[in-house]
């Protein structure tokens, strides 16, 4: 699936997320006034205003929030293929925009629980994937 997709170029507001991928670990922005998990990373605290914001790793644990199939081909993707919402178990509202890996468009159901995996996709670049589990959802 990754072979001629476009790959992200890290910016200064994204590079620990891509670091954090490298590693095997999925960082997601925090405030550390009140907690709350931001994603997309923002200069601000949604909820509370605070600047005081950090990466912060979460378990790369979730459900399949909402899905749509893509018909369209594109560079790097064989349709149909599936574009997935992940809401990670963190905090109600903290989404991913991701591909499930090992599952067909017409398998995914909203609800599955799923779980982060990394692949290397260049020299420089590992992207966050999800998977099916077998736990509750």
């Amino acid at each position: 699936m990754a072979g001629d997709r476009p790959l992200p170029l890290p910016d200064e507001d994204t590079q620990f997320f891509w670091e954090g991928c490298r590693d095997g670990k999925l960082m997601i922005l925090r405030c550390n006034d009140c907690g709350t998990y931001i994603h997309l990373p923002k200069p601000g605290c949604w909820n509370c205003g605070s600047t005081n914001l950090a990466p912060s790793q979460v378990s790369g644990r979730g459900v399949v929030h909402t899905y749509t199939v893509n018909h369209t081909p594109l560079p790097g993707f064989e349709a149909p293929y599936a574009i997935v919402l992940v809401e990670l178990e963190e905090q109600k509202g903290l989404r991913l925009v991701t591909n499930l890996l090992e599952t067909s468009p017409d398998e995914i159901e909203i609800g599955t629980p799923v779980e982060v995996v990394f692949q290397q996709v260049s020299d420089d670049v590992t992207l966050a994937f999800f998977k099916r589990t077998g736990g509750a959802a």
